[in-house]
């Protein structure tokens, strides 16, 4: 194989590569968002249904002995999901990253197309330019997975109220408790989006 058709033949190998990365970080994206939907949904269904037997007492408990676990078993699954995609989506846009920065070698010379690619030598700095966000950890706050993360903690620390209720504990005692357990569930959650992070280089 003459250099001619090595060049065409490794272009062609490059540009279906960075259209399947692209494919996959759209079908990655298009997943949190449905799970992330789904759960919301499961959430607003459960509220009206909050509604309906709030007027009645003894129905009241049942109710929330049955749904409030349910949603924070099916949060928690979408969360570490969520977490699992926004990994693949960061990987994505690494590898991305580099065939841009490819491109930018090769075949940009003077010009500025694809500079974003090759700031701060690559790695997660070609990341963070690529979707426009400044370097840190504050980011993964503003993800899908720490939304859903922030809801589960809210959830948790509910059900910690109400379980500190039925027992001797009071009223505000039982809140304090509950708002001590959802800091705590969301701490968690932050640390494992940080962990996360810090495996793909964040």
């Amino acid at each position: 194989m003459d250099e001619d058709a090595r060049e065409q033949a490794l272009l062609t190998a490059v540009t279906t590569e960075h259209f399947v990365l692209q494919t996959s970080r759209s079908a990655t994206i298009a997943e949190s968002v449905g799970r992330a939907t789904i759960f919301m949904s499961m959430l607003s269904a459960a509220l009206i249904g909050l509604g309906f037997v709030s007027s009645s007492g003894h129905l009241l408990k049942p109710y929330l002995g049955a749904v409030l676990p349910t949603l924070v078993i099916s949060g928690l699954l979408t969360f570490v999901r969520l977490v699992q995609s926004m990994v693949e989506n960061t990987l994505d846009i690494q590898r991305i990253q580099r065939i841009r920065a490819w491109y930018h070698r090769r075949y940009a010379g003077d010009q500025d197309f694809f500079a974003d690619a090759v700031v701060g030598g690559g790695g997660m700095e070609t990341v963070w330019a690529a979707v426009g966000s400044r370097p840190g950890r504050g980011q993964m706050l503003l993800t899908t997975a720490a939304f859903v993360g922030a809801v589960n903690a809210l959830l948790i620390g509910l059900g910690a109220t109400l379980l500190s209720g039925l027992g001797a504990a009071s009223p505000g005692l039982a809140i304090g408790i509950g708002v001590v357990v959802a800091f705590a569930a969301f701490a968690v959650q932050v640390a494992y989006i940080n962990r996360a992070s810090i495996s793909i280089g964040g």
